[in-house]
């Protein structure tokens, strides 16, 4: 994971998609969107580990894939924070980049740790209309 995340492991991408769909069944959705990445970190590593797995997973599981969500703020860093923290660090840190979003969403992200980042996330879709949200992330960090 620090491979694909820290180092530029970019071809990784399609191989973790690979490994979602033989656990995860096609979820009933309109669209595959992804966590944004924080402009600093993402110039930074030259790619986003979340949209190339979105991109990879739509195109094994036949779902358009859209950027629906922007950052309305930058956020510090996560990994040294507590739960708590995470949550109040991520809370109103994204908005719906259009006026509504469809139905059903599949959101993506590279790693699932507390669940702060795909909460707050999802209660911007949900805030602009989708009623359904499969969270997919190819990892899951444990503390």
């Amino acid at each position: 994971m620090r491979a694909w995340k820290e180092r530029g492991l970019r071809r990784f991408a399609p191989v973790a998609a690979e490994l979602v769909v033989q656990r995860v069944p096609r979820p009933a959705a309109d669209v595959i969107t992804y966590i944004p990445p924080d402009g600093d970190r993402s110039v930074k590593r030259g790619y986003q580990p979340a949209r190339d797995l979105a991109e990879a997973l739509g195109a094994r599981w036949r779902l358009p894939v859209s950027s629906l969500l922007e950052r309305t703020r930058p956020i510090a860093r996560q990994t040294t924070l507590s739960r708590s923290d995470r949550r109040r660090n991520v809370r109103g840190a994204f908005d719906v980049a259009r006026a509504t979003a469809p139905p059903a969403v599949v959101l993506v992200d590279d790693v699932f740790t507390t669940g702060a980042t795909v909460d707050a996330a999802a209660a911007a879709l949900r805030a602009a209309g989708a009623a359904r949200i499969a969270v997919v992330t190819f990892a899951r960090a444990t503390r």
